[in-house]
């Protein structure tokens, strides 16, 4: 009587987070609407400014103009291949440089202040010095996005490092394990979670150092659409580029999300 009891209990909760999940997405998209519908409103009563601002129907005849002729494919394309270029570079790079640091004592104190001067620099206020270093095109595109993400991971990676649990260290080292061992025994199966966020971090740092090399040298990219949609004082275009931007953002983010909760679920599983 107490299981059947507990499991309804456990029923009610599950069916009562599910009802909060849709009903949070239910507002979500309605304020989403109701944004689009304000906007349009107030572009056709002429209350703001269309030359400045366009409206949503306008941007959506745009988009379908560059969606029927292929040439927005091209754009994204090229822009979303140069950011996972760029955030897989830099989470790699960074978590190696990361463990490098946890390795050595010494070596991550002697990094330290470069790590803290490199991290206050506005790396985006860099980017003609990079562009002009790596070059042109998507060699230098790619550089500027890697030089935003590679300083967070590793400043990121190497916090969670060390915070580690010291008594698991201390077990690990009891038994005799190796500096080797600890780190891949737990160092790294235990900060996997932490990972995936620094994934999402620089899948945003990623996009703004494209979206800047693309204003600076690319002729194609989104970036690439925005800028010159401002050039030649076309809002429409420069609106449709940021909000398919958004939208590319946002996937390549839910993308992350999907692998997160698949690894959160067999972890699950394997601690059930």
């Amino acid at each position: 009587m107490k299981n059947n009891s507990s499991l309804s209990e456990y029923e009610k909760f599950l069916k009562e987070r599910k009802k909060n999940k849709y009903k949070i997405l239910f507002w979500q998209i309605f304020l989403l609407v109701m944004l689009l519908v304000i906007w349009e409103v107030f572009a056709r009563v002429k209350i703001i400014d269309t030359f400045l601002f366009s409206k949503p129907s306008d941007i959506y005849v745009l988009f379908k103009e560059y969606v029927s002729n292929g040439e927005l494919f091209k754009h994204v394309g090229i822009s979303v291949w140069e950011t996972v270029l760029g955030f897989t570079i830099g989470t790699v790079l960074g978590i190696i440089i990361a463990i490098m640091l946890w390795w050595s004592k010494t070596v991550a104190k002697i990094l330290d202040p470069f790590m803290v001067v490199l991290n206050a620099l506005p790396k985006t206020a860099l980017a003609p010095i990079l562009i002009v270093w790596a070059g042109a095109g998507i060699k230098g595109i790619v550089v500027i996005a890697v030089t935003i993400s590679v300083v967070t991971t590793i400043l990121s990676a190497y916090n969670y490092f060390i915070n580690a649990d010291e008594e698991k260290i201390k077990m690990l080292r009891s038994f005799g394990a190796t500096k080797s061992q600890i780190l891949t025994k737990l160092i790294l199966p235990s900060n996997i979670g932490n990972i995936i966020n620094i994934i999402k971090i620089n899948i945003g740092m990623s996009w703004v150092g494209v979206i800047v090399g693309e204003f600076l040298v690319s002729r194609y990219g989104i970036g690439y659409l925005i800028v010159y949609g401002g050039q030649v004082f076309r809002l429409d275009l420069v609106m449709m580029g940021v909000v398919v931007l958004a939208v590319c953002a946002l996937i390549m983010y839910e993308v992350v999300n999907v692998i997160e909760k698949i690894y959160k679920s067999k972890q699950n599983v394997d601690n059930n």
